[in-house]
């Protein structure tokens, strides 16, 4: 447990860290003064003061922040916040979750360029015993027909294997080997699960670009269920354990220990892409609420003052807090007592 806590608390770090990281270099971009840039609430455990900036590490680790010059008050620095145009402020806020998002899809992306972008028509391995290897399949045997069908590209075999029929035993495997084609007759062996194996692993290509557009496509997919489950939520169709706080979440991340490190990267995404969503939301102390707010003002000139846009986030931060604590105590009751 103390390693999943561990870990919890540095998947957090991470999620955070991208998050504010967004936020920071968006406004150094802009020319808008950052006084701090932290990660943690609470006490101050660490911190690094530059010219301009302070760097800091705080005790709790619920979250961090970017504290910018004239983003809650009034101020007469030319490279305030609130003097910079409507376009420039939202940029920054928008960073954030968009940094999140991003994270996502090069986490996703990594995993799927690691595990293989596309199958090459070409033999990786063969596993003794089994009906390949006994008929003299060979490690790097190039793949040019399944059946009678010729194959050019390695997309084709899956289509290919698919197409054979439950009433068939075996595969008639055509092979090039030294520049000459050969057709080998495999049989195939029921599996405990009751797939038909011959025991043939095709190779597989690694490219980056293709994997990170899976991941862009994944992770936008994942965004739209989440939408779908908040729309749930919101018309009380959710269920118990749909929404979880601190405590729920390392119970996750202690599931996903145990599964290994690659369900562990995946949970990281899992959760960027909701701290993306979540901050998105058009309500005060959320980014989303500051982008609404950014675009009210932006029609109503100076009918809101930045004191009074400052009370409503407060207020929306102090409603957010009292809701965390409604669902870690739930948590604990779930998770804890249970």
């Amino acid at each position: 447990m103390i390693q999943t806590i561990v870990i919890a608390l540095v998947m957090f770090a991470v999620l955070v860290a991208v998050h504010e990281w967004g936020h920071f270099i968006a406004a150094k971009a802009v020319g808008i003064r950052v006084d701090e840039f932290s990660i943690g609430m609470g006490p101050l455990i660490f911190k690094r003061k530059t010219a301009e900036t302070m760097y800091s590490i705080r005790a709790l680790p619920i979250g961090g922040f970017v504290a910018m010059e004239g983003e809650n008050e009034e101020s007469d620095d030319a490279r305030a916040f609130n003097n910079k145009p409507a376009w420039a402020r939202a940029l920054v806020v928008a960073a954030g979750p968009f940094m999140n998002f991003l994270l996502a899809v090069v986490v996703l992306g990594g995993m799927i360029t690691y595990s293989g972008t596309s199958v090459k028509p070409y033999v990786a391995d063969v596993t003794e015993g089994m009906p390949a290897y006994e008929a003299g399949v060979q490690q790097g045997d190039r793949i040019v027909s399944i059946n009678g069908r010729r194959i050019a590209e390695g997309s084709e075999i899956s289509e290919a294997l698919a197409e054979i029929g439950a009433e068939e035993n075996s595969v008639a495997l055509g092979i090039e080997r030294d520049g000459e084609e050969s057709v080998l007759n495999i049989a195939l062996e029921e599996q405990e699960d009751g797939s038909r194996m011959m025991g043939v692993r095709f190779e597989v290509g690694h490219n980056l670009f293709q994997g990170l557009a899976a991941g862009l496509k994944g992770s936008v997919e994942m965004e739209r269920q989440m939408i779908a489950a908040l729309g749930d939520l919101v018309t009380g169709q959710s269920q118990e354990g749909d929404v979880v706080g601190p405590i729920g979440i390392v119970s996750i991340v202690d599931q996903s220990v145990q599964n290994g490190i690659f369900n562990v990267i995946y949970l990281l995404a899992l959760l960027s892409l909701n701290l993306a969503l979540v901050n998105i939301m058009p309500f005060p102390a959320l980014d989303g609420g500051r982008l609404l707010f950014i675009a009210i003002r932006a029609v109503t000139g100076k009918a809101i003052s930045d004191e009074t846009e400052a009370k409503i986030h407060l207020l929306g931060m102090f409603v957010l807090f009292s809701l965390m604590i409604f669902i870690t105590l739930k948590d604990f009751n779930m998770f804890i007592l249970k």
